[in-house]
């Protein structure tokens, strides 16, 4: 699908669902890589990630649309827009939009270790990044801290 096809598809959802004209830019935004999709508040544009498209069907990608067009049409009409708003909640049940986006292939994971760390009172302190125990203390006792290992979560 090219940018046009997305222009007319979104200018389509927009009249059928909202009874409004679309009237600025949708195009497909390779650099999205944690989000479906993006509006614009200066430019009022609509951004779409294209994984949405070569990841998933169509109908993942029209949900992603009816939710940036939420936001598109309520910022337009000067009603709430946000996430967190009731009236963006109840207007995107109304339109059958995606709540959240599904996970890319490009989403970044969490980290797959940690990093384990006793006091000499018995604290363990979990972290992601190596700390030098010749510097740092237990915050809950300020004993000097040891490194016991690295550990693995299961995967769930």
């Amino acid at each position: 699908m090219t940018d046009e096809e997305l222009q007319g598809l979104v200018a389509r959802q927009s009249r059928n669902f909202f009874d409004k004209p679309f009237q600025h830019r949708a195009y497909f935004n390779a650099r999205l890589r944690t989000t479906g999709g993006r509006y614009l508040i200066k430019s009022h544009d609509i951004e779409i990630n294209p994984l949405m498209l070569s990841e998933f069907d169509e109908t993942t990608l029209i949900g992603v649309i009816k939710h940036e067009l939420v936001h598109y049409h309520n910022h337009l009409s000067g009603r709430p827009y946000q996430h967190k708003d009731a009236a963006f909640k109840l207007e995107l049940l109304r339109v059958g939009g995606s709540r959240f986006a599904p996970q890319t292939s490009q989403t970044r994971r969490r980290a797959t270790h940690y990093l384990v760390y006793k006091c000499t009172n018995g604290h363990q302190l979990l972290r992601q990044r190596r700390l030098d125990v010749n510097w740092y203390v237990c915050g809950e006792c300020g004993s000097r801290l040891l490194f016991v290992g690295e550990l693995t979560p299961a995967k769930a």
